[in-house]
């Protein structure tokens, strides 16, 4: 992933170049930077995730929001589409435009293999302590979910006080996520269902594959 034009953009030209753009990008105090595709990995998970969590709070005061949200970071002048979001009670929308959230609650990320390996210097955001560094600039922001798509791993960061958080790992498929922040519960084998890892990764060949479900 490579940042498109070296030039500058206000935060009114990223949106304007937005509407009309095939597919999307991040914002980063001034720098355009496209987001890199999903692969089907990436896509299970955090379609499982939100299924899962969408149905759990059809009669609670959340809301979940997919990836076609865009989320404002105004402390660090960011844009960027969380993979998935929740809201507690009412949704907070930066100037009344009902596709820029600003309240998340909770944050799920899918990690790439760009970001889990820290390959790329253009990718300044996409580095997990970066964007962690930065959600936690939102007042509302609790808790953060950042789940490997290459095996069973998901790392989840509470907030416990004023600079104050904790983490826990999960890494056995009989696990069960816990949210702290809202009353939510995933197993692992659902939220890795039907997803396959690659054993044996190597460019322009077939890979071995092993799944869960």
């Amino acid at each position: 992933m490579q940042i498109t034009q070296q030039r500058y953009y206000t935060p009114k030209e990223y949106l304007e170049l937005e509407e009309v753009a095939e597919y999307k990008s991040e914002y980063i105090d001034g720098q355009i930077i496209p987001m890199a595709g999903g692969t089907i990995n990436h896509n299970r998970i955090a379609g499982n995730f939100y299924a899962v969590l969408n149905f759990a709070f059809r009669q609670q005061e959340y809301e979940v929001f997919n990836s076609d949200m865009r989320l404002w970071i105004h402390q660090k002048r960011i844009y960027t589409y969380p993979d998935v979001t929740v809201i507690a009670g009412e949704p907070e929308f930066f100037n009344n435009r009902t596709d820029i959230i600003t309240n998340p609650q909770v944050i799920v990320e899918v990690l790439s293999k760009s970001t889990k390996n820290y390959d790329s210097p253009a990718e300044t955001l996409c580095e997990r302590e970066d964007k962690f560094q930065a959600y936690r600039t939102i007042s509302t922001f609790q808790e953060y979910l950042l789940i490997d798509q290459t095996r069973i791993h998901v790392d989840q960061f509470s907030k416990t006080g004023k600079k104050q958080w904790t983490l826990r790992e999960y890494d056995d498929e009989d696990d069960a996520i816990a949210l702290v922040t809202v009353p939510f519960e995933i197993s692992l084998q659902d939220l890795y269902n039907k997803v396959k890892f690659e054993l044996v990764e190597l460019e322009g060949e077939s890979a071995d594959v092993e799944g869960l479900g």
